[in-house]
């Protein structure tokens, strides 16, 4: 099975891809989007958001990394699509899914789900723009409304030379709204010739291994389950070779990576933002460890990075320290939340 690690605007900078390639189990990711307008942008926007361009196209653990542009504008997103690949990602997707109203009222994302032909033309342009060698693919929900024109959506992106297609089983009305429709997967890989990905409410193996029964897809992008649980993504390839569960990720194994990501955070973000930044993670941990609760409980309301490191028991540059609270003890009274 093959697992990727999905763009989501807003967590999954390069940061947290750092951290959770380092876990292992992913075999590439799909960096945030990169907004295309009407103009050419200049190489440091596309170095700011996938700075993995500046290392070969790859996270520091070497996982290829594919730099997404989202637009409505076929001859911007082609003239920009060629500049982004002279420098070097492992390949070029496009975003016909973003469900942020914002994006949505100027065209962009999954707003172009209601004009199949007009994704066609942008798919189209790009892939012609680019070297021949350079995976073009694209990233699409449902519909907007409903579902009734993914099969021609999906066509159309296929048609116009993309040579993968993650699908998010939703439309932009479900929102992040449980469930996902993993059987309507099956009917866009039914009507397309390339290897289609499987994303949407994935958060436990058990979910991957149904998810892949009713998609009929061998391959899986992980978003927020894989943010919640970093080692989702080895527990579902340990349980698709059927061999024995690999240690869990546990509170101890992650404070490793938590430190690292607070030294990453204190290296590129700035002192005002930092503690919004390791609050944020802390939160979605929350779902799968009982210790994230108490951790995020003790900084909820802080914003000075110095004390959130005293709390945390990390060190102002990251480095592990001991802790301050004992998250462990805490945990024993906390619930998980669900």
């Amino acid at each position: 099975m093959t697992l990727l690690l999905a763009p989501m605007e807003g967590l999954l900078d390069h940061t947290l891809r750092d951290i959770l390639t380092r876990v292992g189990g992913i075999d590439r990711c799909v960096a945030e989007f990169i907004r295309i307008t009407d103009t050419l942008l200049p190489e440091r926007v596309f170095t700011r958001v996938v700075p993995e361009l500046n290392h070969g196209g790859r996270t520091p653990a070497g996982v290829p990394v594919r730099a997404q542009l989202l637009g409505s504008d076929p001859v911007c997103l082609a003239e920009n699509a060629a500049r982004l690949a002279g420098l070097g990602p492992a390949g070029i997707d496009l975003n016909f899914g973003c469900p942020a109203k914002l994006v949505n009222r100027h065209g962009g994302g999954a707003a172009l789900l209601d004009d199949p032909a007009l994704i066609g033309r942008i798919v189209t342009a790009v892939r012609r723009a680019v070297p021949g060698d350079m995976p073009v693919s694209a990233k699409m929900r449902l519909g907007y409304n409903d579902a009734g024109r993914a099969l021609e959506c999906a066509q159309a992106i296929v048609a116009g030379g993309a040579g993968e297609l993650v699908v998010h089983a939703r439309t932009k009305a479900d929102g992040y709204r449980p469930p996902a429709y993993w059987e309507r997967i099956a009917e866009i890989r039914a009507a397309v010739d390339v290897p289609v990905v499987a994303n949407g409410e994935i958060w436990s193996v058990a979910d991957a291994l149904r998810c892949r029964a009713l998609s009929g897809c061998d391959a899986l992008m992980l978003g927020r389950g894989m943010v919640c649980d970093p080692g989702l993504a080895l527990a579902i390839i340990a349980a698709d070779a059927g061999g024995a569960a690999p240690a869990a990720v546990g509170w101890t194994a992650l404070q490793p990576l938590l430190a690292a990501f607070w030294q990453l955070v204190a290296g590129h973000i700035e002192p005002r933002a930092r503690a919004g930044r390791l609050k944020q993670w802390l939160n979605h941990l929350r779902r799968r460890h009982p210790q994230a609760e108490a951790a995020y409980a003790a900084v909820r309301t802080v914003n000075d990075p110095r004390r959130v490191a005293e709390l945390l028991g990390l060190a102002p540059d990251g480095v592990a320290a001991r802790y301050a609270v004992d998250f462990d003890r805490d945990a024993r009274s906390a619930e998980v939340v669900r």
